[in-house]
């Protein structure tokens, strides 16, 4: 009778603490079996759901680790992985062998041969199984059931720890990623609080409060350089999601197969310079919130994607069958005007009203009256510590110069402004001294900032009026036109003036319009 020794117990459980990777741990564990039990051929198969995968293989033709085997499709595996206990099949058995064709240095099916399959259990749950082939009839009837109950638990335990390493690895690799994309989103956003006075950053503070608390899609719009990166960061912070990731993804410039890997993830191999599995953004910021910035990029073939996951939670990593499901929360982030898209055919309707649940607009800077000096004070502290001043500050004629510039860069143009000229000054100025920026050092187009020359009107005994406040009055004249127009619908009323309804809405209420019983009026 052939019994396993106890110096081959020890082998395998020597195995089991070194630092192996699964491949050497799993061959390592055939070979110790081979010595305590004469076969043929023996392979390792983990199962996952109803799907058995070749993990090691010896006396197989190596392709064999590239099948895959429906436990439904073999009846013979199918009866192993009913089984609690070992299974020696009769010699006659007329059930089809998984292994016709593979076995090494033999064509053909296998001849009438010995076939036992062992059920690998942990935790009282089936993780595998073991199959041993030997060309010899009846080579396993006289191996007890110790020798295999004992071969069957150091099998079940290679195997679920070579599992729970693996899982530990795809954890940290997981882990390590997240905090790559948390640390760069650190390097790249410094600061996180939205500075202003204006009454219309006043309006978006109220708006980022009302909807942060819910857990709503949020899509953000606004000209290039206002901010809109962090609204979407002010959004996240004040969300009951602050403690889990927010994972940031610039959809711009990205083709279809690339845009779908960043968001979905992909398999090794998937497409060309894949060389090795990748989460994506989705799975990274699992429980937390993802930055869609211009979203308006995406390809069409994308979006039908991207809607799948507002709509059911579901990821497909490109390459895989397998489908994912995750917990996250999106805000999306667009210059463009997307109606005109979608009418154009460029971005899809459905993936529109799903993100733009509540919309958030980012006005341009020229709109938030005195907040530019705010700014400029902010972008001067941070020179400051960059550069190693004890002191900056703005002289009054580059105050003014600032003030009455237009700036269609926004925001991030006044911080580049800020920049160049807090670096111009550190030439000849000490680090211990009070350097004070003047309109020299400031770099505007001097086209923008002239004053031009028109001629002084006659003034009429009419009262004279700032442009705002006669701007201000013709657009609530124009807007209680369209809303008694419209039998005070506001889509309507936004469909005849050619904007957003969420706009018109904010407009209308910084301007003090409301609607009482079908009748508009100015408060």
């Amino acid at each position: 009778m052939t019994d396993i020794n106890a110096n081959l117990l020890l082998e395998v459980a020597l195995d089991l603490a070194n630092s192996l990777n699964n491949s050497d741990r799993f061959e390592r564990l055939l070979s110790t079996i081979r010595k305590a039990i004469k076969c043929d051929a023996v392979a390792l198969l983990g199962l996952n759901g109803d799907v058995l995968t070749p993990l090691a293989v010896q006396g197989l033709a190596r392709r064999t680790l590239g099948r895959r085997f429906i436990v439904s499709e073999h009846p013979r595996l199918a009866q192993i992985c009913a089984s609690e206990n070992p299974v020696r099949f009769p010699s006659d058995c007329a059930l089809p062998d998984p292994f016709d064709g593979l076995l090494l240095d033999r064509e053909g099916d296998l001849p009438v041969h010995s076939c036992m399959g062992l059920p690998l259990y942990s935790d009282n749950h089936l993780v595998g199984l073991l199959t041993l082939d030997s060309m010899a009839a009846d080579a396993y009837g006289r191996i007890s059931d110790r020798t295999l109950e004992l071969i069957a638990a150091l099998s079940a335990a290679t195997l679920k720890t070579a599992l729970e390493l693996k899982a530990l690895s795809l954890s940290a690799e997981h882990a390590e990623q997240l905090v790559k994309e948390l640390t760069q989103e650190a390097f790249l956003r410094d600061g996180g609080e939205l500075i202003g006075e204006s009454q219309v950053i006043k309006t978006l503070r109220s708006d980022i409060e009302l909807v942060a608390g819910s857990d709503y899609n949020v899509l953000i719009l606004g000209e290039t350089g206002v901010g809109k990166e962090l609204v979407a960061r002010t959004v996240h912070r004040l969300s009951p999601r602050r403690e889990k990731p927010l994972v940031y993804l610039n959809c711009a410039s990205l083709t279809e197969t690339l845009a779908e890997a960043e968001l979905f993830g992909h398999a090794k191999g998937a497409f060309t310079g894949a060389d090795r599995e990748r989460p994506g953004k989705f799975l990274l910021a699992n429980g937390g919130t993802i930055f869609l910035d211009e979203v308006g990029e995406l390809p069409l073939a994308v979006q039908s994607k991207l809607l799948r996951v507002l709509q059911s939670g579901e990821i497909q990593p490109v390459g895989k069958d397998t489908v994912q499901h995750v917990d996250v929360r999106i805000v999306a982030a667009t210059n463009r005007e997307l109606l005109k898209e979608i009418e154009g055919g460029g971005f899809r309707a459905d993936l529109y009203h799903r993100l733009s649940v509540y919309p958030l607009e980012v006005p341009p800077l020229s709109q938030r009256e005195n907040d530019v000096l705010l700014l400029a004070d902010y972008f001067l502290e941070k020179s400051r510590r960059k550069l190693g001043f004890r002191q900056l500050r703005l002289s009054a004629d580059a105050s003014s110069k600032l003030k009455r510039y237009g700036w269609p860069g926004n925001v991030r143009e006044l911080e580049h402004v800020i920049s160049r000229a807090a670096l111009k000054a550190r030439k000849g100025s000490s680090p211990s001294e009070i350097v004070s920026l003047t309109a020299a050092h400031v770099e505007i187009p001097d086209d923008i900032t002239a004053k031009p020359e028109i001629e002084k009107p006659i003034q009429s005994p009419l009262e004279i009026v700032s442009l705002r406040s006669a701007i201000e009055d013709y657009q609530r004249e124009l807007i209680g036109h369209m809303l008694i127009k419209s039998d005070g619908n506001w889509s309507r009323a936004a469909k005849l003036l050619s904007v957003d309804r969420g706009n018109l809405v904010r407009l209308s209420k910084r301007l003090g319009i409301s609607i009482k019983k079908e009748v508009v009026g100015a408060q």
